[in-house]
């Protein structure tokens, strides 16, 4: 399995648990012992933490952008699995250097994400949630 890809799932089990405990415990404590405990072979740690301290300070908006996207979907009501992958997707997507991580690269990492951690609709959602802000921001149209 690719480093890289090992990273985002540690993003996603410490941005879960942060979220399951209404974010009353320490993030960076998460975060490290997830590294110790899923990431003893990731040869990029720092990869993790640029994914971390970027959503963290882009919490706000990428929720906002998640809310405007999935407007039948509330926030709080998306599985918590789902929506920090969407977070994961979205900064990566919107606030990371494209030529480290390229958008479609970016929403198919999610995808293969939801498709191992998440429900058994939560691939075609992340896909649609993440592809109608990937044309949104490059002024794509959707093909049928």
């Amino acid at each position: 399995m690719a480093t890289r890809h090992v990273a985002r799932t540690i993003v996603l089990q410490s941005f879960y648990e942060w979220d399951f405990y209404n974010r009353e415990h320490d993030l960076t404590a998460i975060v490290e012992r997830n590294m110790v405990d899923f990431g003893s072979g990731i040869d990029e740690p720092e990869f993790v933490w640029k994914i971390v301290k970027g959503i963290v300070e882009h919490l706000k908006d990428i929720d906002n952008v998640i809310t405007r996207a999935a407007p039948d979907w509330p926030i709080d009501k998306i599985a918590l699995i789902d929506r920090n992958v969407l977070r994961i997707g979205l900064y990566e997507l919107l606030y990371a250097d494209k030529n480290e991580v390229p958008p479609k690269v970016a929403i198919n990492e999610a995808i293969e994400i939801a498709k191992n951690y998440g429900g058994n609709s939560s691939p075609r959602f992340i896909n649609g949630v993440l592809g109608a802000v990937y044309r949104e921001t490059t002024g794509e149209v959707k093909e049928k």
